[in-house]
């Protein structure tokens, strides 16, 4: 098996996996599953019986997904994987959870946990929300991960962008009282979105105090997003928080 992360392979439209179209008016995302590769599409015949769960819309025992009790950490939007795949070769003592709408990015995931020898990573290809609200009980994350979120930079657009202070007190649900939530984004005016959601949401205390910053921590890769977003002149901004 080729390694998923040093070719993009051929065209092949995506085959029978989408994402159901819940009751949510605005989201966060739109489908544009770009590029779709054989090995991709293999990727979701082969080994998503291994690495996929499937959205029930029920409240789901990851302790039985993983046969353990462990720290569980989820990261949201995850794209090609690359920080998820990351996160896996250095975290082996925590279960690791990753949710993405967009089939290329999960089939390549697949194949990089299959290369890899993951067993504690399970993904959802289904939107993020829905996938907090009725599959995963509150209190159940030590950690949330969202990096490089859709910034919508049209004003116009700026009502999809995902952290709203509906989805913030959501996330706070989530997250164990020692959790933690770590944001990263290459754009200043989400960034600036971010702190006026964050910094006013009960139960999160922003680690470096108010409309606060930290450099990127050991724990998160400098991924293709972030240089993309550096050679166009963007600086990064790391934002974490505490569950109090």
């Amino acid at each position: 098996m080729t390694d998923p992360f040093s070719s993009d392979g051929a065209k092949a439209p995506p085959k029978p996996f989408t994402v159901e179209e819940g009751r949510r008016k605005v989201r966060s995302f739109v489908l544009r599953q770009g590029r779709f590769t054989p090995a991709q599409q293999r990727a979701f015949d082969e080994l998503w019986p291994r690495y996929g769960l499937d959205y029930t819309g029920q409240p789901r025992d990851f302790d039985a997904v993983f046969g353990r009790k462990a720290r569980r950490v989820l990261e949201i939007g995850f794209g090609n994987g690359e920080a998820l795949r990351f996160a896996a070769g250095r975290d082996p003592g925590r279960d690791l959870l990753g949710v993405e709408v967009h089939a290329p990015g999960v089939g390549r995931l697949l194949n990089a946990l299959a290369i890899d020898g993951s067993t504690h990573v399970r993904v959802y290809h289904h939107d993020a929300v829905e996938v907090l609200q009725h599959e995963v009980a509150d209190g159940a994350l030590d950690e949330i991960r969202i990096y490089f979120p859709d910034p919508w930079h049209k004003k116009r657009h700026n009502k999809r962008r995902l952290l709203q202070p509906e989805f913030a007190a959501l996330l706070v649900r989530k997250l164990a009282p020692d959790g933690r939530l770590h944001l990263a984004t290459d754009w200043h005016d989400y960034a600036e979105q971010m702190w006026d959601v964050l910094d006013a949401t009960p139960g999160l205390r922003n680690r470096a105090g108010p409309r606060g910053h930290v450099p990127r921590p050991d724990w998160r890769p400098q991924t293709h997003f972030e240089d993309r977003g550096r050679k166009l002149g963007h600086g990064v901004w790391d934002l974490v928080y505490d569950r109090t």
